[in-house]
């Protein structure tokens, strides 16, 4: 078919205009940067009714976005497997290797924003983690899903849309380390995983910070405790973290696990007790001979939203315990790790665990 030249020419000059605005559009976009670890998120079950039985990390980064093409709309998104890994096998190198990373992609120009793809069983932890140690205003955004994608009413599509939207999004810069669940944006410091199958596992004693909305930004309160930009610990100077355990309280307790752990050179204890971090008095002098040989004595609580009141159960002041504030035993962990890199003084830990 004969083309005359003018037409050949308008056609080209119109292909040149598209291109441009394509680009145009494109650079408009944030750059937003996904890391993936594994966990379900990545999983695949048998068959569509699977939804509580199926292999985890199994998916990549790649065919993650290539899965869902309606992030090209919000953000110019590029994807990095740091791990496949089922989150409850983490560890503490993971921890700071994901850690380094975040932290090096934060301080490039061409990045707006990050989000990290996570297996729920320890996504809390994590988020805690970098939480207090990546020195950065930029949104981070963990996020994971409770069913995987082969199953019916998969949730991990929709959280992940959601966490690049936040990660891309001005306006959740400064706010910390963000958890982006079934719609909820959670602080990374406050948010924990409560049930073990529903979608709305995840969940906040103190409420969300807000919620995200067809790529739409509702906040309603802002953190208040210590993070990112305002924390005394930094990834880049830490190199190890020390050894810190954790010995549940419950009836009929005794004092094996305590001993094991004080014998076994750990630098903490985390003691998950009972309501107020209560202690069986049995097992009083056990935690007393530990911190004797070295080791700190710090008291949380094992009810999910609990809270421990210093010298209320125990005089923390004259056994020289540290207590948790309103951490979990497991986010108290994290925390007594990071301290522990900078300090052993109880009393500076005691005035860690308030701030952060």
């Amino acid at each position: 078919m004969y083309l005359s030249p003018r037409f050949r020419a308008f056609a080209a000059g119109a292909a040149l205009l598209a291109a441009s605005a394509l680009a145009q559009a494109q650079q408009a976009l944030p750059n937003v940067v996904i890391l993936a670890t594994g966990g379900t998120i990545a999983g695949a079950g048998a068959s569509a009714v699977n939804s509580a039985t199926y292999a985890a990390a199994k998916v990549g980064v790649e065919k993650l976005i290539a899965g869902l093409p309606e992030l090209s709309k919000i953000a110019n998104v590029r994807g990095e497997q740091v791990f496949q890994v089922a989150s409850e096998s983490l560890t503490n190198d993971n921890l700071l290797t994901l850690a380094k990373r975040v932290s090096a992609l934060s301080k490039q120009a061409d990045v707006d924003g990050i989000v990290i793809t996570h297996g729920t069983d320890t996504l809390e932890e994590t988020a805690y983690f970098l939480t207090l140690t990546v020195h950065t205003s930029k949104p981070i955004v963990v996020v994971g899903s409770m069913r995987p994608g082969t199953a019916l009413s998969a949730d991990g599509a929709l959280n992940l849309y959601d966490a690049v939207s936040v990660a891309g999004s001005k306006d959740a810069a400064g706010k910390g380390v963000l958890v982006t669940m079934n719609d909820n944006i959670d602080s990374g410091r406050d948010v924990s995983k409560n049930v073990n199958i529903k979608t709305s596992a995840f969940s906040s004693q103190w409420g969300p910070l807000g919620m995200v909305v067809e790529g739409k930004n509702y906040w309603f309160r802002a953190p208040v405790k210590r993070h990112t930009m305002s924390s005394e610990f930094d990834i880049d100077a830490i190199t190890a973290l020390p050894p810190v355990e954790i010995a549940m309280g419950y009836e009929g307790v005794s004092s094996i696990a305590i001993d094991a752990l004080a014998k076994g050179g750990v630098k903490a204890i985390i003691h998950g007790g009972t309501g107020n971090g209560s202690v069986a008095n049995r097992i009083v002098p056990n935690l007393q001979k530990a911190r004797t040989d070295g080791a700190i004595i710090i008291r949380s609580s094992r009810v999910p939203d609990g809270f421990v009141i210093r010298n209320a159960e125990q005089p923390d002041d004259k056994y020289d315990w540290v207590v948790a504030h309103d951490l979990r035993p497991q986010k108290a962990r994290i925390l007594a790790m990071v301290a522990l890199t900078k300090t052993s003084d109880t009393k500076e830990l005691q005035r860690i665990f308030w701030e952060y």
